[in-house]
């Protein structure tokens, strides 16, 4: 195999190590490429200048250092070379798959953990139990690069992970962030959170599965409400995996968050019904049973005529996630994408059902969502597809469908000649109209001249203000 690349054909010196060597070998393109070198920041400097690229110092304690080049697609990020020999350094890896080398002065592979072997049979094994304990975070990676490959674990890394678990949140939590990020990115992303939960590691970061476990199957959910949400992911992965080029492109962008919107609209996916736990009522119960557990051993009870109801949990929800995307240092726009999921995944299904479904009713959906409407439709789709209760027909679950693909299809044709809704007031002008002061009022106001502009009932300035002084807000 070739491994030198229109930059490395460059570079004579030094070793290539990790993700580089991995995808290669996996067919996959890099952008990223690591180098290992003895000298590391003067090679880093030196690299930087060569290809007019920019130094920048990423761990001064470890010898770290980043080159970006001229394109700020592509970049190589230069260590110092741990040990005294290549060798030395590659057993302080965490995987063996990500402890191959090639050797860019003498033009070889070098191979001493049987990498090469473990990347043709699929197979994810650690190099030593001690370099768990030296970074925990190997412990999330090892379910990260599950994620993204597919590979199996093998029995003895497993037996590793277990002996170590106790130290997996111990890095810092913008690490375990970032690892997260990419684990939801991986195509195999809903088994390993399964995975994850044999482990007891995935309540470990989000304390709500154990309430979501509490949840169980009823007339419209044939799963309970944690494996629900594992399978609203999977079939968000199905979704993508087999969506036309347009839809492809719009998740895969980076829009915020350093990571595509496909591995925030899963996160959003796992986490869209957070809030049902709380709003989780039985009507009708009767003979002693409750939400916890029907005296007749039955989700939803004919005898005992109960009926789950999780009135508001989507916007429960949206406001419970806020601080757990906090906690784990989420940026504000992160969490503003995911909450906006959460809060909207059932919005496009009840646009689709309205009395009069028409153009004005699609394109108040679509101005509201914004950017969103294709993750949103997405997420809906997913959601409808894991709810297979025995009061869900066939026929419910395609003229639902149908409904979102009407719904998408209307917005791929006007998307192109959508503008942003003018700022026809703003909140100064609204309190000279109303000789007011700055208070929820105005708030409430401003709220209900958007909503009224969505409607398209406000056109005009004009229109604008006699809303504003005839408002009853």
């Amino acid at each position: 195999m070739n491994i030198r690349d229109e930059f490395l054909s460059e570079i004579h010196d030094g070793y290539l190590v990790g993700g580089a060597i991995r995808d290669l070998m996996l067919g996959k393109t890099t952008t990223d490429r690591d180098i290992t070198i003895k000298g590391a920041e003067e090679f880093a400097k030196k690299l930087a200048e060569d290809f007019c690229g920019t130094f920048i110092v990423l761990d001064s304690e470890n010898k770290i250092y980043r080159v970006v080049l001229e394109d700020k697609i592509n970049f190589f990020d230069i260590s110092e070379l741990q040990g005294e020999t290549i060798e030395e350094d590659l057993k302080r890896r965490d995987f063996t798959i990500n402890a191959i080398a090639y050797d860019l002065k003498a033009d070889k592979i070098i191979d001493t953990t049987g990498g090469m072997e473990d990347l043709k049979n699929k197979v994810l094994r650690h190099i030593d139990d001690k370099n768990f304990e030296e970074d925990p975070l190997r412990i999330l990676r090892a379910f990260r690069f599950t994620a993204t490959t597919g590979f199996s674990m093998t029995p003895d890394m497993e037996a590793a992970i277990k002996k170590y678990l106790p130290l997996a949140l111990n890095p810092a939590t913008e690490r375990i962030h970032y690892e997260l990020m990419k684990l939801f990115g991986g195509d195999f992303a809903s088994k390993v959170l399964l995975k994850m939960d044999e482990f007891g590691l995935l309540e470990k970061i989000f304390p709500c599965v154990n309430e979501m476990k509490q949840v169980t199957p009823n007339t419209h959910h044939h799963l309970d409400l944690f494996h629900h949400v594992i399978e609203t992911v999977r079939q968000i992965e199905i979704q993508y995996a087999n969506a036309p080029e347009e839809i492809k492109e719009h998740l895969a962008r980076v829009d915020f968050g350093g990571f595509p919107r496909i591995n925030h609209l899963k996160l959003a996916g796992f986490l869209h019904d957070i809030g049902k736990f709380s709003t989780w009522t039985l009507e009708g119960g009767k003979d002693g049973c409750d939400k916890y557990e029907c005296l007749h051993n039955k989700p939803e009870c004919a005898l005992c005529s109960a009926r789950h109801r999780f009135i508001k949990h989507d916007d429960v929800g949206s406001k419970m996630v806020i601080s757990l995307l906090r906690n784990l240092k989420f940026s504000k726009k992160q969490i503003e994408y995911i909450a906006c999921m959460i809060k909207n995944h059932i919005y496009p299904s009840s646009v689709i059902i309205a009395p009069e479904l028409n153009d004005k009713v699609k394109m108040r959906y679509i101005r509201k969502m914004g950017d969103n409407v294709i993750d949103n439709i997405t997420l809906a789709r997913a959601d409808r597809l894991s709810a297979l209760g025995a009061d869900v027909t066939d026929e419910m679950i395609n003229n639902n469908l149908d409904g979102l693909e009407t719904l998408l299809n209307f917005y791929l044709e006007k998307r192109e000649t959508l503008e942003p809704l003018p700022k026809l007031l703003d909140g100064n002008e609204i309190m000279q109209i109303l000789n007011i002061k700055p208070s929820p009022l105005l708030g409430k106001i401003v709220n209900a001249l958007t909503e009224a502009q969505l409607n398209g009932d406000i056109v005009t300035k004009d229109d604008a203000v006699k809303f504003v002084l005839n408002t009853k807000c």
